[in-house]
């Protein structure tokens, strides 16, 4: 799977990117045919404290999915949306399974 991870506002540290990409790599475990995966992490210049947007975005045969969170912090956003990456593949993989 080919990742690449783009920091918006700012520039992420190497811990971070680790993080996200080892996260990445677990989805495998779930849905093997992941083509790309496309991280967007945006930093929002608001007063509020759940500044931290994760954007991902998975290329799989058919259809991609896309999983947006926002959160207080990067890592906290990005285990939100790998979860609900996970939920999504697995029902499309319950999809493919019945074709």
């Amino acid at each position: 799977m080919n990742i690449k991870i783009h920091s918006i506002h700012f520039d992420a540290d190497q811990k971070l990117l680790d993080f996200i990409d080892s996260r990445l790599k677990k989805l495998l475990q779930f849905y093997d045919d992941i083509i790309m995966a496309e991280v967007f992490l945006r930093l929002e210049n608001v007063g509020d404290k759940e500044n931290k947007i994760t954007e991902i975005r998975l290329e799989i045969p058919g259809n991609p999915v896309f999983a947006k969170k926002q959160s207080d912090s990067f890592e906290e956003s990005t285990d939100n949306a790998i979860e609900a990456l996970r939920r999504q593949l697995q029902k499309h993989k319950g999809k493919v399974r019945r074709v």
